[in-house]
């Protein structure tokens, strides 16, 4: 099987130049940070917030722009490509790691419950100044405890970060019109097919696949997708399939032809066609456009 890599926080740190190795982090926003050009995959929640100037950035191969006081929450697997910013931008971050997260706590779904993530990776929202600072207060407290000489350190910092979700979670669910109206079961399975799908993706690209590994009909997998997200699977599984070959086409080192086998496309030409399909312009004329042919 072929591995997907992740950064992990250590290795988006060392991108800036810090040395750390704590499953959470906090920056101080301060200063201007030069962002990595290349695309990387994250093992670990962030949540970003724009202090000051703008940004232009590719979240799973879409393009965002961000300007002060916007924030994006992001979950493991999303995919981050900076491509441009102004000379004044500023970003206060906030890294964690799932599994220090979810440390003692038995629903494993508890973030996506929170109104986060419904059929994507990411959320990414633009809040009122004070909002901000409400958020930017939390930041800065925890940035202290993470800094203190505590005895349960550990469990200061992740009570602090799930009330910091816990406010972003009250601030999207304001700006949202729509209401959830699937049922506590049914959404179990929708962000279980979705784990599947970040974990499987290049290996398996057929519904019938992922229906048997959840136990349910290919027919009831369509109906609770739809109910959740208003997308059949075969959408968010070729959504995240795009995602690895917009990954892949990233790295210069590795030819159109291997890529097409890593993702287990028939030929190099089926390859071309799907890409193409979904991102209006072929593999080749992607990599010429980023300048990495």
């Amino acid at each position: 099987m072929m591995e997907q890599h992740y950064d992990k926080i250590s290795d988006t740190l060392a991108y800036f130049g810090i040395d750390y190795s704590l499953p959470y982090y906090v920056s101080t926003g301060k200063k201007r940070l030069d962002f990595p050009q290349k695309p990387f995959r994250m093992d670990y929640y962030s949540l970003c917030i724009c202090m000051s100037g703008d940004m232009v950035i590719a979240i799973d191969g879409q393009q965002h722009y961000i300007k002060q006081f916007g924030v994006l929450l992001a979950r493991p697997a999303t995919i981050i490509a900076f491509q441009d910013n102004s000379e004044d931008f500023k970003m206060k971050l906030l890294f964690f790691e799932k599994e220090f997260l979810l440390k003692n706590i038995s629903d494993p779904f508890i973030i996506e419950r929170l109104t986060f993530f419904k059929d994507r990776s990411y959320e990414l929202i633009h809040l009122k100044e004070n909002e901000v600072a409400k958020l930017i207060k939390l930041m800065e407290y925890l940035d202290s405890k993470i800094h203190a000489d505590l005895k349960f350190r550990d469990e200061i910092v992740r009570t602090i970060i799930f009330n910091l979700l816990l406010e972003t979670a009250e601030f999207l669910s304001a700006k949202e019109v729509t209401c959830d109206l699937v049922s506590e079961n049914p959404k179990d399975t929708y962000f279980q097919f979705l784990n599947l799908v970040m974990d499987n993706i290049t290996q398996h690209k057929a519904v019938r696949y992922y229906a048997q590994k959840l136990h349910v009909s290919n027919k009831y997998l369509i109906e609770i997708v739809k109910k959740a997200v208003g997308k059949t699977p075969h959408e968010i599984i070729d959504a995240h399939l795009l995602k690895e070959a917009v990954v892949l086409l990233g790295n210069p080192a590795v030819n159109i032809t291997d890529i097409a086998y890593r993702l287990r496309f028939n030929s190099v030409s089926a390859f071309g066609r799907f890409f193409k399909k979904h991102a209006s312009i072929s593999p080749t004329d992607y990599r010429r456009l980023q300048k990495l042919s």
